[in-house]
């Protein structure tokens, strides 16, 4: 019974939402540095818009510095200024060779800023699966009436549903509180 296409269905979508919050926080700045930070910077190279990660070897060799080494180092002022006018507040510096981004300490107020952010985040994707299992037991009620499914099977699935959206629920959770001490961390 737990392979039932509609819960299969659910699974699958609840997963999603989990996948959407990590990814979504990766990119969120810590005071740490973490490659996956520079992850969405788009620069304009060549006349058209390229991921960063395309463009050059991003990486963090130490907890407050990134350091990008661009392969065409002509391609190092479009570098530098798609991280400038990013939304990310930092402030690179090159040497010809190797872009270094040091990672400033965040400001308490700033984390405080980001922490509720998290929680935003966090709580849109909770909704999300809430509706996804919402939307099942309807579905799931729909055919016992339709006599499709048995009322006791019908009952397993719904049980079954619920117990899956508080595991991916807990996922959630567990990541929010993860991403919540790296941000408090000093």
């Amino acid at each position: 019974m737990d392979q039932h296409p509609l819960v299969k269905d659910a699974r699958a979508k609840m997963g999603k939402a989990v996948e959407a919050l990590d990814h979504e926080l990766v990119h969120i700045r810590t005071g740490r540095a973490s490659t996956g930070m520079l992850d969405g910077l788009e620069v304009e190279v060549y006349g058209q818009k390229m991921k960063l990660n395309q463009l050059g070897t991003v990486s963090a060799p130490e907890a407050r510095l990134l350091t990008i080494a661009p392969w065409d180092k002509s391609q190092m002022a479009s570098i530098e200024k798609a991280i400038k006018t990013s939304s990310l507040e930092l402030n690179p510096s090159n040497d010809g060779k190797v872009i270094r981004i040091p990672i400033p300490a965040l400001t308490e107020q700033r984390r405080k800023e980001l922490v509720k952010h998290v929680h935003k985040l966090a709580e849109e994707q909770r909704v999300s699966i809430r509706n996804i299992r919402r939307h099942v037991v309807e579905e799931i009620k729909k055919e016992q009436k339709d006599g499709k499914i048995p009322e006791d099977d019908a009952h397993k699935l719904v049980d079954g549903v619920q117990k899956d959206t508080d595991g991916y629920i807990a996922k959630i959770d567990s990541s929010l509180k993860k991403k919540e001490e790296e941000i408090m961390e000093v």
